[in-house]
């Protein structure tokens, strides 16, 4: 049988090595031998013996369950194989951290990450419920981080000279160490006559990065878990 289909960058090699590394744009292979972590539902395929156990939320080693915009939870994945991980073809990205690194990640771009890396689930200072109810996962640690992002991702430098105003809607992560608050950039007599659609950002200061992606979250997507 012969077909575009099966040439050499769609056909799935042996992983030789344990980890994280990408299948292609729009998916991402993990040789297990061990445990790693995923998003919920993100699994599309898997060979070898491997156990897949949802999470929820728990004390001590027990995986959290981050309640986001979309109520995203994750799971164990316990063995030795290789399994693929995507969601809605969403473009696909690997972030390699080093110990001193910190990431805040919302939770809608998580994918998956190493066992080794530890996060929390943080409100976003300065947002509060006007800011869409921001629920970041900070990431730190040593490990690779799976991130997934609609369309091609915009990486912004904050600096103390110039900090960066984000739509909440749009915003993937940020340098953890960068400060956040709410900025209103329409007056309240701009709003009641209708104004921009675009009232409030979040405002990011210090020095660091914010990486955006080129849409707004739709009311659909947003009402999914």
């Amino acid at each position: 049988m012969k077909s575009d289909l099966f040439s050499t960058e769609n056909m799935a090699q042996q992983a030789t090595v344990p980890g994280m590394t990408l299948q292609n744009a729009k998916s991402i292979k993990y040789a297990v031998n061990g445990e790693m972590h995923a998003r919920q539902g993100s699994m599309i395929a898997f060979r070898g013996n491997l156990q897949f156990e949802r999470k929820g939320q728990g004390i001590g080693g027990m995986l959290k369950r981050a309640v986001t915009g979309e109520g995203l939870a994750l799971m164990a994945v316990r063995g030795q194989g290789e399994a693929w991980f995507a969601h809605e073809a969403a473009n696909c990205f690997i972030v390699d951290m080093e110990q001193g690194d910190a990431l805040t990640i919302n939770g809608r771009n998580v994918l998956c990450f190493d066992a080794t890396l530890s996060y929390e689930i943080k409100t976003v200072k300065g947002a509060g419920m006007t800011g869409g109810g921001l629920f970041n996962s900070v990431f730190t640690g040593y490990g690779k981080l799976g991130v997934i992002c609609e369309g091609n991702p915009i990486v912004i430098p904050v600096s103390h000279q110039q900090p960066v105003f984000v739509d909440t809607d749009a915003v993937v992560g940020w340098s953890a160490q960068l400060h956040t608050s709410l900025h209103r950039s329409q007056s309240v007599g701009s709003m009641i006559r209708g104004g921009s659609g675009e009232a409030v950002q979040l405002k990011l200061e210090g020095e660091g990065f914010v990486i955006v992606r080129p849409s707004e979250l739709t009311p659909q997507k947003a009402s999914q878990s």
